[in-house]
Formats: structure tokens, sequence, C-alpha cells
């Protein structure tokens, strides 16, 4: 294997010139130097840790063409804008552009002169394009949203599983896949199938702390989603409804509210959803109201926030959707309301499926996690994290943390469940061991001789419904584990077995009602250092961002994102020289936007 220092330096030089960032984020220079090592790489990080310099960096470092493969044609189009302001030479060819300027971008691939080639799976697996890239110096494969290779993922598309060719197409070309939206089994998936195994997994962690979880069951969910939307008037966000009908419903009467509310769904034209798209993007206070359609691969930082007036399809779901708030690490919310119809909703989803048995199943399980996760008795974060694997104390940034629930004794109840898993082998779903507890005379208690158990009929004192929930707080307390990859079997944790001794207790959520969104407690929002008194210039400085941003066709955080323009508003820059040492300038930003920004600055403080 190569000495990978020279490179590792190099890779600093490109950092600090080119995008103006003075060091790496934490997990990026581990999965730099491993891919500039020549391995191939599956890169687990949560949104907003820098995924793209992670391959755009090694690109410019090790010449020669990267081809990245990204699932959407705005997200391609906006990266490949961020990358020629920052003086690199990049290109795309997709189904938007023309036959001419396709083939504009690829003679400029081909003469050298764009180090970075961003295309769709589907232009990039035809046999013309193929042999094409053949004849090219190819150094690298980057694989963005990479869960779309796995039907264990949250988004598995078809067409990505082909890209399990590359490795035998491109033999000696290392390959490296990112997502921010992974859990153990499909990271297990993406590897066999990407690398055949050969590669190295990252996985830098999957906690937003910015952001504030919050679960509330639905009520009144147009005025719960009002009082939500209210907290954030001036704000970009995100609404995410479970159908079309229900999307167009809701961007009515958001707009008959006074906000800026837009539908987002597959059965609107594709020139109404490119155009809505493009207002969210570049537009401030722009509400998009959207099914899963809208969302996989939006680089928009500022998003403040995601209101689910829906239950997600499972928990990978839901957090890849939660995701899109708050990427630029200042505070966000999260807000999912659910309810019963939901679950019945998404339960008739997975059995109408195409899947097979076991995929069902799996589904169920999946859904059964997100339902606990919802009914969770305690940090809300820290069940979200416990299903990847991950643990964490309470984090103080979720509405449980903030609102502490009433919480009743169950740890009688606890041990009954307990006691007939143990019984029964560990291997049993919650519907058969809550059959056990009522005494239910049903063919498969009778076929196992279950019947015959010490806690068959213990527990007939309380309803099926209540087990159901104490179940699921149990899992996602940690008591319990459901086996997501298998038959959807429960099994006793550590923690379990300590409470069958008698060494834990466990507490449980009787009434799930949830006060009403505007009784809740949130955590403080500071959005960041700068004074009062400096707003108006913060203000300023959007104001042009804006301003040449439309003049490119770009979207505003192309040119510099919130936490450049914080920066600015905070340091005052007074020449060029000071301007370099703002986040995120780097060499052409600083040669083609100095001026105008530097203009504001000196006419607001000569002012103030």
């Amino acid at each position: 294997m190569m000495d990978v220092s020279a490179p590792v330096t190099v890779a600093h030089a490109v950092l600090n010139d080119i995008f103006g960032y003075t060091e790496f984020r934490p997990g990026q220079e581990e999965v730099v130097q491993t891919i500039l090592g020549g391995r191939n790489v599956l890169a687990v990080m949560p949104t907003g840790a820098g995924k793209s310099l992670c391959f755009q960096i090694p690109a410019l470092v090790q010449g020669g063409v990267t081809v990245v493969v990204s699932p959407l044609i705005a997200l391609m189009e906006d990266q490949v804008a961020a990358l020629r302001l920052a003086g690199v030479g990049a290109e795309s060819i997709n189904s938007s552009r023309s036959y001419e300027d396709n083939v504009e971008s690829w003679r400029r691939v081909t003469a050298g002169d764009a180090p970075l080639l961003y295309i769709s799976p589907e232009r990039l697996l035809t046999d013309r394009m193929i042999s094409a890239l053949g004849k090219l110096p190819l150094t690298l494969i980057a694989i963005d949203e990479a869960h779309c290779i796995s039907r264990w993922g949250p988004s598995f598309r078809p067409e990505y599983e082909s890209l399990s060719k590359l490795g035998s197409l491109f033999p000696s070309v290392p390959i490296a896949a990112f997502t921010a939206t992974a859990d153990e089994a499909t990271r297990r998936d993406i590897m066999a199938n990407l690398f055949g195994g050969d590669g190295k997994t990252f996985v830098s962690g999957f906690d937003r702390p910015n952001i504030n979880l919050a679960v509330e069951a639905r009520q009144d969910w147009k005025s719960q989603l009002l009082s939500f939307v209210q907290d954030h008037a001036a704000d970009c966000g995100i609404v995410y409804c479970l159908s079309r009908k229900k999307t167009e419903e809701t961007a009515a009467f958001l707009s008959r509210e006074g906000f800026d509310a837009l539908p987002y769904h597959a059965g609107l034209s594709t020139e109404t959803r490119t155009a809505h798209q493009d207002r969210f993007m570049t537009d401030p206070g722009v509400i998009i109201v959207a099914t899963i359609a809208f969302g996989m691969g939006i680089d928009k930082p500022d998003v403040r926030y995601v209101f689910h007036a829906n239950l997600p399809g499972n928990m990978e779901s839901y957090y890849q959707e939660l995701g899109r708030a708050g990427r630029d690490g200042l505070p966000a919310d999260a807000m999912m309301l659910y309810g019963l119809d939901d679950i019945r909703q998404r339960r008739q989803f997975i059995e109408q499926d195409d899947g097979d048995t076991d995929h069902k199943m799996r589904e169920h399980k999946r859904l059964d996690s997100l339902v606990a996760y919802c009914e969770a008795p305690t940090c809300r974060r820290r069940a979200l994290l416990s299903y990847f694997g991950e643990s964490k104390d309470s984090c103080g940034n979720c509405d449980i943390c903030l609102n502490p629930p009433e919480m009743e004794e169950g740890t009688a109840q606890a041990q009954m469940v307990l006691n007939t898993i143990n019984r029964t082998g560990q291997r049993f779903g919650a519907a058969h061991i809550i059959d056990i507890l009522r005494g239910a005379n049903t063919e498969k208690i009778r076929s196992l001789n279950h019947d015959g158990l010490e806690t068959f009929g213990s527990g007939t004192a309380v309803d099926k419904e209540s087990w159901r929930s104490i179940i699921r707080q149990m899992v996602a307390t940690g008591f319990l584990k459901l086996d997501v990859t298998g038959f959807g079997g429960l099994s006793i944790t550590e923690e379990g077995a300590a409470l069958v001794r008698g060494d834990a207790e466990f507490r449980y959520r009787k009434d799930l009602a949830k006060p009403k969104s505007s009784q809740r407690k949130t955590a403080p929002q500071v959005t960041s250092a700068i004074s009062p008194t400096d707003i108006d210039l913060l203000q300023a400085l959007k104001e042009l961002r804006r301003d040449l941003a439309k003049e490119r066709g770009v979207p505003a955080y192309v040119i510099f994102q919130d936490r450049a323009l914080l920066d600015m508003a905070d340091k005052k820059p007074r020449n060029e020289d000071e301007f370099s040492g703002i986040y995120g300038v780097g060499k052409a930003r600083l040669r083609d936007f100095s001026a105008p920004f530097l203009g504001v600055i000196a006419e607001y403080t000569q002012a103030a």
C-alpha cells in the first residue's frame, strides 16, 4: 500500500486553500486518508458532517478523474456550482441538460479540465458510458446516498442495485460509498454488494445534537402544526405528509394562514416540482409540504425544522428525513405527530408491498421500533441512537428531557414479560408473548404447550394494547432487544436480566397524551455569538448573498453558508487578509466575493 503521509499533507492544504477550512471535522480525515491509500470505503456519517469533502479532497489530491454517482439532478447541479465557485473544475452529465451541454462537459472531463464528474446511476451504467470511462484515468468512484443500493435500506432504488457491477467493471479503481442512514444490516449489505466485503467501514456516529427531538400524539393536527410553524415564522422548513391529498390540503391551509407554503409530490408535473424545489432552495421563509418524494440529497444547510404530520415508514426513514434540518449545525427542531391511524396505514402499506413474507415481517418490526421511539418513556435521543447501536446519556434537547412525563411503576408487569420470553426460548414476537400473558386459546399456544407455562394467563388484568405499549417501551429503554433482521423475536438484554433478578426497576408511560404544542418547552435557541446590534449587518449580508446567488442562478448557501455570514458579522473583516480568515473562504471565494462583502461591512461599521 502506498505511503499516504505526503498526500494527506496535501489534503490539508486543499482543505484550507480551496475550501477555506482550517481543520477537518470529526471523522473526515480518517476517511480521506483511507481513500488516498487506495482502499474501498463505506463511510456512515451524520448529515452535516461533511461527507462530500471526503471524496472531493482525494479527487483534487490524486488528480485523474473521480466519478461521483448521485441520485438527484438538483443535488448534482448544486454541488457542481459550489465546486466551481471554489475554483474547482467540476461537471455533471444528466438528462436535464441539453445534448450540446453534456457533450461540452464530457469534452472538459476528457481534456483534464474537470477532475470531478457527477452522473446518475442510470447514465453511468450504459454500455457507451462504461466504455468511455474505461479510457479515462479514473482514480475514484464515489457513491452518494449509498443506502439506496441496499434492499434493507429506507430508500432502495433498483437502478442503484446495478452499481454492484462497478467492482468487476473497474477492478483497479477504489470505490467510496457514503450515507447518513444505514443500520448494521444495511451496512453489511452495502459492503457485500459494492466491495464483496473487501473494504473498510467508518461509522462516525448518528447523533445530531443541535436538533431538538419531539413527538406528540395527534389531537387537532392543524392546530398543532400551526402552533409549531408560528414559532418558526421566518424560517425555511419541511412538512412531511403521508399522502398527496394531505400534502395539497396542508400547503393550502398554511398558505391561508399567511405562510409561503408549496406542495411537492410525485403527482405534480416535473416543471412544477422543479419550480417549487428551486424556490425552497433560493428564497427565504419557504415551507415545502411534501411526501417522501422530496428530500433525498437536498443539501440546504439552513432548514430550521422538519415537521412530520404523519408517522414515517420506519426508524431509518425518520432519521433520514429529520436529518434535513440543521445541517449548518445551528439549532433546529424535529417534530412528529402520530396516531393509531398512522400505524394502521403503515401496516397496510407493508402488506400491500410486493416483498416476500420475510421482507414484510422485517418491515413490521422496523415499524415497531419507530412506534417504540414514539412511546419512549426516557430520553428520546437515547432511544433513537440505540436503534443504530449507539449509547448516550440523557441529552437535554428532546421533549422528554425538557418535559418529563408522569411515569407508572411497571416492574411487576415487565418481569412477567421477561419471564414469559425466557420460558419460551427468547425467539417469539410480542403478539405471541401477549397471547400467553392474556391466556389466549390459540392453536400456536396449544401446539407448543405454552398454556402450561407458569405465566400463562397471569396478565389478564392488562388489556392487549397496554401490553403492546409496555413491550414497546421495554424495547425503547433497552430491557428487550428486537430482532429486526430475523423473525422479530424478542430477547432479553443485560439490563433485562438485571430486572428479572430484582436489581433494576421499570417505569412506563401509561398516559401517552401529549401537551398542546403551545405548552411545550423547548431548548434555548442560541443562534449565534453576534450581538443584537449586529443583526442589521447580518441581514444586509444575507441580502447581498441572495442578490449574488440570483445573478448566478444558484442557491444562496452555495455563495456562502450562514455560518460564514455569522463569522463576518462577528469579526467584521476590514481587508482581504482578514476576510481570508472567515469560515469557508478559500482562494477563489476570496478573489470573487471579498470586495462586495467587505463593502457592506465597511458601510455598516462607518454608520455604526
